[in-house]
């Protein structure tokens, strides 16, 4: 048998996470560095999972299969695309730099000897997110999928609710509340979403009689599937509405700047370039891959969503005043673009919406990051209560302003090209849809730059003169994500040899192929009637 990779590489966080945690009380400092070496071993097998991986081989590879439930059809299966690699490789590279962010998040608070925040609970947490999370990119049954697509909500909760910010304003018994909201909010929503969801799997399993994604794919091309019309519309919509959710897709969306607002910056990171991403990747993987004709059904409604997604969140993070709650809102914008991309059913939306996936985990990482160090040293997360940063700190405002920059999808950083790709495949196709998105373009550029001028250019305010610039450790985690914003940025090559053989293998699950351009349409025509 050979050596189950995929396995072993959802399994070192976890065991990390239970090491962790059993780390006697008094040696935090110990914690956090095991949370770090058990993170750089699981980046290190992402590593080696992209290495083994051969773009133009099968579709899916480094595959496992073992019985588990005979009785009801459920098998652990485990198996990756470039899609599931690329988005394996995220998750792994962006913990180490959450674990360095939130060094010092959970340590015990000076100023109230009666409270503890258990600093080998935090990093455990972060840890067992991260096993969750690889391992949901890794499924290939259906039914495994789901277990940790809601598994996942648990060590969140308690990373919301028991570790929130502490730049919160008002007393500790109000930011304890707002804290416990968000976190409920959090888990009520995606619960909601994962119940509906599992009355979809129940129904696939009474239709199909098993679990397996390759065996309902090969059972659907091969004719032997009998699907129903309205069944396969129902069951799409039970499994979309979950991922909708978790994504998060407009109206669906409101948890999401609460859960940011509250969390610390780390935290937050792991919800918006993270777990989140699991819904968007569950559109690309169980939505067009199970339901293909559904999706096609769906997709003008869904297009619609999209749309108001980019322009609502982009409307709204212009008008706050909370610098957390504005990237959230820049988020969801931005999950607009990435949903947009996958429905637009061509190979270049698709492409660039994987790719979305990735730059977009970068770029808010890096502006998120930096971010939380700006307000743990004012002690606010209030836009006006800056002003002038850049004269005092001005690392601290050189890397904000190039993760504001990638955010607004600047030329020469990696969300451009993701950007540009989604836009001209939903032209391509839906020429009215994406000539309304690209208002997303220009709100992202008032945003960022305006928060941008607020807090960094100006007067010195006297609150901000004795502020510190980045420390080593801090230079160190956001540095490396300013070279890949950079890098990607010029050199997208890499990413995109993974990524689009598995798109061209979605492509074909929907029985679509990319437009030809309208000027190519012309000129045939004109050499005909010649």
């Amino acid at each position: 048998m050979s050596f189950p990779l995929l396995t072993v590489t959802a399994a070192v966080p976890a065991v990390g996470a239970v090491l962790t945690a059993a780390v006697p009380a008094a040696r935090r400092t110990a914690a956090k560095w095991l949370a770090l070496l058990f993170s750089l071993a699981t980046l290190a097998l992402a590593v080696l999972v992209a290495v083994r991986f051969e773009p133009g081989g099968a579709r899916y590879q480094l595959t496992e299969s073992h019985a588990w439930i005979a009785d009801f059809g459920v098998r652990y299966e485990l198996g990756v695309d470039g899609i599931a690699v690329a988005l394996i490789g995220l998750t792994a590279l962006l913990i180490p730099f959450v674990i360095g962010a939130g060094w010092n998040d959970a340590d015990p608070l000076e100023t109230s000897s009666s409270r503890w925040r258990p600093t080998q609970g935090f990093f455990a947490l972060i840890l067992m997110v991260e096993a969750m999370v690889i391992i949901s990119f890794e499924a290939t049954d259906v039914f495994l999928f789901y277990i940790f697509f809601e598994a996942m909500l648990i060590p969140m909760y308690f990373l919301i609710g028991g570790f929130g910010d502490r730049a919160h304003a008002g007393s500790d018994e109000n930011a304890a509340a707002q804290r416990s909201y968000a976190a409920v909010k959090f888990l009520l929503y995606n619960l909601v979403g994962g119940l509906i969801m599992l009355a979809a799997v129940i129904g696939l399993y009474v239709v199909a009689g098993n679990f397996s994604l390759q065996e309902i794919a090969a059972a659907r091309a091969a004719g032997t599937l009998d699907m129903a019309t309205n069944t396969e519309r129902l069951l799409f919509l039970g499994f979309f509405f979950a991922f909708a959710v978790k994504a998060p897709l407009w109206p669906l969306h409101t948890w999401l700047p609460n859960a940011m607002g509250e969390a610390t910056a780390p935290v937050a990171v792991l919800i918006t370039a993270v777990v989140d991403k699991v819904g968007t990747f569950a559109m690309l993987r169980f939505c067009l891959g199970l339901f293909p004709d559904a999706s096609k059904w769906a997709t003008p409604a869904i297009l619609v969503l999209a749309l108001i997604s980019i322009v609502y969140g982009a409307l709204v993070a212009v008008g706050q005043r909370d610098i957390k709650r504005l990237v959230a809102y820049a988020s969801i914008s931005h999950f607009g673009f990435i949903i947009m991309g996958i429905f637009a059913m061509t190979s270049q939306g698709q492409s660039g919406a994987t790719l979305y996936m990735v730059n977009h985990g970068i770029s808010t990482a890096a502006l998120m990051l930096v971010a939380g160090f700006l307000i743990s040293r004012r002690g606010s997360r209030l836009i006006a209560d800056y002003g002038g940063v850049q004269k005092v700190a001005p690392v601290l405002a050189g890397t904000f302003l190039i993760g504001g920059l990638a955010t607004l999808s600047l030329p020469g950083l990696a969300p451009f090209v993701s950007e540009f790709l989604v836009l001209v495949g939903t032209f391509a196709r839906y020429p009215v849809i994406g000539i309304i998105a690209t208002i997303g373009i220009v709100l992202a550029a008032l945003y960022t730059l305006v928060l941008y001028q607020r807090t960094m250019t100006g007067p010195v305010k006297a609150e901000v003169r004795a502020m510190k610039d980045l420390r080593l450790r801090e230079v160190l985690v956001v540095a490396p994500l300013i070279a890949l914003l950079i890098g990607l940025g010029v050199y997208p090559k890499p990413l995109t040899q993974i990524v689009n053989p598995a798109v061209e293998h979605t492509m074909s699950d929907v029985h679509e192929k990319d437009p030809k351009p309208q000027v190519a349409v012309e000129a045939k025509n004109g050499e005909a009637a010649k």
